[in-house]
C-alpha cells in the first residue's frame, strides 16, 4: 500500500480506505488477524498515532474488533448492526440558509424510528461531496439524502452511483438532477414564484425584476413561474429585468452583484429575490446607497428563513415548508431501505406567501 503524502485526504482516511477494500475484497477475511501497529509502520512509514486513529475509526464502524493482548480481527460484516440504523445526509451549507432547519425535520423523523444520521457539509462543491460520499460508504450508511451541488448533473449522477452500486438508496431533497428520476422531496417551487409574482401585480407592480441563480432547479422553476405569471397578467418578459447568474452563491460576490442590479432600480419597481439571504443583501445594498425599502422599492424574496420576519425590512416572502422536506425525505428514505426498490417518487410540497411591510403598494402604470 502507498500512501500519497501530497493528497489533500487526511493519510488515517487513506489507511483505513485501504484496509476496508482488503476486507471487502476478501484479503481479509472475518476473524481474520490484521497486521500488527509495527507492521503497518513498516509498510507504509505512518505514524502510530495515525495508524491507530484509522483502527479506532474502523473498530466504531464495525469492521474490526480488538481481543485483548491478542490483537485485532475482521468483524463478521453480517454481524454489524450500525449498519441497519445509521443514514447519511449530504447538504450544501449546514451553518445557514434553509439547512438547520431541514436537519431538524430529518433528525426528528430519524430518532423517531430510531436512526442515527451523519451530516456532511459539502459548499456546494462536488469534491466535498465526493469525499463525504467515500466515507459515508464506509461508515457502511444504508441510506442516504442528498442535496445534489453545484456541479454538472453528470458528477451528481456519478456520486449517486456510488451509492446505488452498493445497493445503498438515496433520496434527493429540493434539487432535481435534469434528465433523470429519482426519489426527491422538494416543494413546488414554480406555483411559489408565480403567486409572489401575481401578489405583486395586485399592488400595482407592472415593472418586476428578479435575480437569481439558474444553476439550480429550484430556482429555475422559480424563473419559471415569476415569467409564466407576467404573461398571464399580458405582461411580456423583459429580459433585461431578469438579473441571473449561472453559478453558485457566494456571498461577498454577491455584494458588488447587488449594486450593478440596484443602479438599474429605475427601471423598475419591485423585485423578487431568489432566496432570502439574496434578499438581504438586497436590502443592505439599498441601504447604502440611500434607496429606502419599501418607500422606493418593494423588495420579496423566498424560504421565509428565521431573520425574514425579525430583521428590521419585514421581508415580504415565500414560506417554504423547510422542517416538512426534511422529515418527508427521511420517511421516503425509511421506505426505501425497510420495502426495497419500487417505482421512483416524487413528493412536492406547497409554499404560500407571507405578506410582511417589504412591499409598497403602486398606482398601475
Amino acid at each position: 500500500m502507498i500512501i500519497d503524502r501530497n493528497s489533500p485526504i487526511p493519510q488515517y482516511f487513506q489507511l483505513q480506505s485501504w484496509l476496508i477494500e482488503q476486507i471487502e475484497q476478501g484479503l481479509f477475511k472475518p476473524h481474520d488477524k490484521i497486521p500488527t501497529e509495527e507492521e503497518i509502520t513498516q509498510l507504509t512509514g505512518l505514524a502510530r498515532a495515525t495508524i491507530r486513529q484509522a483502527i479506532q475509526n474502523l473498530v466504531a464502524m464495525g469492521y474490526l474488533y480488538r481481543k485483548r493482548r491478542l490483537g485485532t480481527f475482521v468483524l463478521s460484516q453480517s454481524a454489524d448492526a450500525n449498519k441497519n440504523t445509521m443514514v447519511g445526509v449530504l447538504v450544501h451549507d449546514i451553518r445557514s440558509g434553509y439547512a438547520p432547519e431541514f436537519m431538524r425535520g430529518v433528525g426528528d423523523e430519524a430518532a423517531r424510528h430510531n436512526f442515527s444520521i451523519i451530516l456532511c457539509n459539502t459548499d456546494d462543491l462536488f469534491s466535498r461531496a465526493e469525499f463525504h460520499a467515500n466515507q459515508l460508504i464506509h461508515h457502511g450508511v444504508t441510506g442516504l439524502i442528498f442535496m445534489p451541488t453545484a456541479a454538472t448533473p453528470g458528477k451528481n449522477l456519478q456520486l449517486i452511483e456510488k451509492f446505488h452500486q452498493k445497493n445503498i438508496p438515496v433520496v434527493l431533497a429540493d434539487r432535481e438532477i435534469p434528465g433523470n428520476v429519482f426519489d426527491i422531496v422538494t416543494t413546488d417551487n414554480f406555483q411559489g414564484a408565480y403567486d409572489l409574482t401575481c401578489f405583486l401585480l395586485n399592488k400595482g407592480h407592472r415593472r418586476i425584476a428578479i435575480t437569481l441563480s439558474t444553476l439550480f432547479s429550484s430556482e429555475r422553476a422559480r424563473l419559471a413561474g415569476y415569467k409564466q405569471a407576467l404573461i398571464d397578467h399580458e405582461i411580456e418578459p423583459a429580459s433585461s429585468l431578469q438579473f441571473t447568474i449561472d453559478e453558485r452563491f457566494i456571498e461577498k460576490q454577491y455584494e458588488h452583484y447587488a449594486k450593478i442590479i440596484l443602479a438599474e432600480r429605475k427601471n423598475y419597481t419591485a423585485i423578487i429575490a431568489g432566496n432570502d439571504p439574496i434578499a438581504y443583501i438586497l436590502y443592505n445594498t439599498a441601504m447604502e446607497m440611500g434607496i429606502a425599502i419599501p418607500d422606493q422599492l418593494s423588495l420579496a424574496g423566498y424560504d421565509d428563513l428565521t431573520f425574514s420576519s425579525a430583521h428590521p425590512m419585514e421581508l415580504t416572502t415565500v414560506h417554504q415548508p423547510i422542517y416538512e422536506m426534511g422529515q418527508e425525505s427521511m420517511k421516503l428514505l425509511l421506505q426505501r431501505i425497510h420495502n426495497g426498490a419500487g417505482a421512483p417518487q416524487s413528493i412536492v410540497l406547497k409554499s404560500h406567501l407571507v405578506e410582511r411591510r417589504s412591499v409598497q403598494p403602486i398606482k398601475s402604470i
